[in-house]
């Protein structure tokens, strides 16, 4: 089951003309659910239970946010992440068909599996192992892709304004989950709960974290653009595991200390993304004035980053 949310209008004022009716396919499960029941109060803001038989509604954009993301959450589902990857973007690009509406897929760093070159650009083919516990999600969002690239060429009998992919890297911020089993909540959580804090392999591998809200921005300038290939979606400063602990520890005040466990298979030695697509979208926007990446990023050591990763404290529902 997936909720249609639908948002009327931005509640950027000059955001408000880009596209009348906007629409994100997300999960229905308990988390989102209490998510959305917070939401219904606010303005231009509404939310519409359907199938794609429906053919009473249409749309303008649909963004397509619905996957498993966390390997703990996809390993435990690998044939419905499959499906949610291919059969879910199958129903949504036939959705943007029926309407002539412009789609905008959510894929992933994981495409590029564990990656020998750093930072890695969008024309870089990969290294992913198909035949392993983190295949149903990398392979299902290469499939995705291949999927996409297939309705792009053919916009012009099918009926779909266009189709974006977007490349997302890390993430952080707000309302994260506990249980979300991804580096950065781990972490927090175990620093929170002085708990030991779990570093696998030598805590060399490297990630980058792009805060929520500028993820988010990089998705609607993507989808307001005229690119029709992958672009990466994130911060390009990248941390080690360990420098990533340590900072936690020393932003909650915890007293836990540093265990090392044995590197999970396929697990990535280096995350980092080359933003040169990102320029191209912060070329067309004068709205307002943006980084090289297309959009204000947080880097996890300034001063606004380690203000937002210490409130995460009082939004992971924990008790330290």
């Amino acid at each position: 089951d997936y909720f249609m949310i639908n948002k009327e209008k931005f509640t950027n004022k000059k955001q408000s003309k880009i596209a009348k009716k906007i629409f994100s396919v997300a999960p229905s499960d308990d988390k989102t659910n209490k998510y959305i029941e917070e939401c219904l109060h606010k303005k231009h803001f509404s939310i519409k239970e359907i199938d794609r038989g429906n053919q009473e509604i249409k749309f303008d954009r649909i963004y397509n946010l619905a996957c498993p993301a966390s390997p703990p959450a996809y390993q435990k589902e690998p044939i419905s992440t499959i499906l949610t990857c291919t059969q879910g973007l199958y129903n949504m690009l036939e959705l943007a068909k029926y309407c002539g509406a412009r789609l905008l897929q959510t894929s992933t760093s994981e495409v590029y599996g564990d990656p020998d070159i750093s930072p890695q650009p969008e024309d870089y083919r990969g290294n992913v192992n198909c035949f392993g516990k983190r295949a149903c999600y990398d392979e299902g969002k290469r499939c995705a892709e291949a999927l996409c690239y297939e309705y792009s060429k053919l916009t012009h009998l099918t009926g779909i304004e266009g189709v974006r992919i977007a490349r997302i890297f890390n993430t952080y911020g707000r309302n994260m989950r506990p249980d979300d089993g991804r580096v950065l909540t781990n972490i927090i959580c175990q620093a929170l709960n002085n708990e030991p804090i779990t570093i696998y392999g030598d805590g060399k591998q490297t990630r980058s974290f792009c805060y929520v809200s500028d993820t988010v921005n990089g998705l609607i300038k993507l989808m307001e653009s005229n690119v029709l290939t992958p672009v990466n979606i994130g911060n390009p400063e990248e941390y080690t595991i360990i420098e990533m602990a340590e900072m936690i520890k020393k932003l909650t005040k915890s007293k836990s200390y540093i265990i090392y466990k044995d590197l999970p298979q396929d697990d990535h030695r280096e995350k980092c993304l080359d933003l040169h697509q990102c320029h191209d979208l912060s070329r067309h926007d004068n709205r307002r004035k943006y980084d090289a990446s297309g959009y204000h990023h947080r880097p996890c050591r300034n001063r606004n980053g380690q203000r937002k990763l210490s409130d995460l404290q009082k939004y992971l529902e924990l008790t330290p």
